[in-house]
């Protein structure tokens, strides 16, 4: 019997970020030409645009959030600033890309200074079609577990992430 293995579970984003859920829809991100794959090496210099997020849903009349944190910051041995919000979309139809939705807090590219670090992206089933989410007042500290309970979105439906280090950083995570 052959076990598949979840690498949102050996990444530790599931525990550090999210709790267990099943994918229901599909979440692709795109830097440049390159996909991000869980897991995968990005630096600084290759996210300092926002990416271009492709969602597979297939009820017209579906919405969706997407978060984009770093648990990791300020560094992955002293995670004291957990989870810094790098961006925050709602109310994006399904099968849409990235000029669609409403953009609550913009995109700020990771540029992390020590240490490898999760670049998650979450993806909620909106219940509401609006669902009239506000900007948290810092980046700092926001808790992606706490936000969906906050704006009842329940668990997520798609989750992915990559390895962001300094520009000239050696090494990477192993799965």
């Amino acid at each position: 019997m052959s076990r598949v293995r979840n690498t949102l579970v050996l990444g530790r984003v599931i525990g550090d970020v999210l709790d267990s859920f099943t994918r229901s829809v599909s979440l692709r991100v795109f830097y440049n030409s390159r996909e991000v794959i869980n897991g995968s090496d990005f630096r600084p210099s290759y996210v300092t645009h926002q990416p271009r997020v492709e969602i597979g849903g297939v009820d017209l009349g579906t919405f969706y959030t997407r978060v984009m944190v770093d648990p990791d910051a300020p560094t992955p041995s002293d995670p004291n600033l957990r989870e810094y919000l790098h961006w925050l979309v709602t109310d994006i139809p399904a099968t849409t890309g990235v000029s669609f939705g409403n953009e609550a807090v913009s995109y700020e590219s990771p540029r992390p200074t020590m240490g490898i670090h999760r670049i998650v992206f979450v993806l909620f089933l909106q219940l509401h079609p609006e669902n009239n989410v506000y900007a948290p007042q810092s980046r700092q500290n926001f808790n992606t577990r706490d936000f969906a309970e906050l704006y009842g979105v329940g668990l997520p439906v798609a989750a992915v992430y990559f390895n962001d280090q300094r520009e000239n950083g050696t090494g990477g995570r192993r799965l």
